[in-house]
């Protein structure tokens, strides 16, 4: 059944008498190189923006303007955890992923009392969390996260690509598409690619036999 994406699970928490709610996404986790970013964020109440949505649902364009609506509105409260491709390797991409988000609702200037969560819980966390699978289509409030988080890491992906041109990481981000692998059997990994993902290390292995 088809669900708008609304403010349900924030009203319910309101109910309760939990005012600041937080929405936290990440993006990148999937991707091959670059980092995984987190975002989290805090609606007013009386929030309300006709064009908010999954990230993923956004055309560019309109995810740049939603991503502007948002960071210049002086009563949304953001933050965003950055984690290194380095770190990725070190921790495996799932803990990384945890830790941008520690790090991005630890840094919003006032706390939160509640966190609403895409996908599964994360432990350890530092506040009460309520976890929601695909919550970025449910919750506007973790919307606007994943909002915050793809533009955030789209343009750091960006400037990767005017220090490795050649990898051409403003088309596909650092994520698996056929340009990508192409790239990446072509010319090797480059400083920013993830050495612990498979597609990542074959290229490597097929270095190391050729040497």
């Amino acid at each position: 059944m088809y669900r708008r994406c609304g403010f349900r699970h924030e009203k319910k928490l309101r109910a309760l008498g939990i005012a600041r709610i937080a929405g936290i996404d990440e993006a990148g986790r999937g991707a091959l190189a670059g980092p995984v970013v987190a975002a989290a964020v805090i609606l007013p109440e009386k929030f309300r923006h006709g064009k908010l949505n999954d990230s993923k649902q956004l055309q560019p364009e309109l995810r740049e303007k939603v991503y502007v609506d948002l960071t210049s509105n002086g009563e949304v409260a953001w933050a965003i955890g950055v984690v290194d491709h380095v770190e990725i390797d070190q921790l495996n991409i799932l803990r990384a992923s945890h830790k941008a988000m520690r790090i991005a609702i630890e840094a919003l200037t006032n706390p939160p009392e509640h966190v609403l969560i895409d996908g599964l819980p994360v432990f350890p966390f530092p506040f009460p969390q309520t976890a929601i699978i695909d919550g970025d289509c449910y919750s506007k409030t973790i919307a606007a996260a994943s909002v915050i988080a793809k533009v955030t890491r789209d343009r750091m992906m960006r400037e990767f690509c005017a220090q490795f041109p050649e990898y051409c990481f403003s088309q596909h981000k650092g994520y698996s598409t056929e340009l990508h692998l192409t790239k990446l059997h072509e010319l090797g990994p480059c400083p920013i690619h993830r050495r612990s993902f498979e597609p990542v290390a074959q290229p490597l292995l097929a270095l190391e036999e050729i040497a």
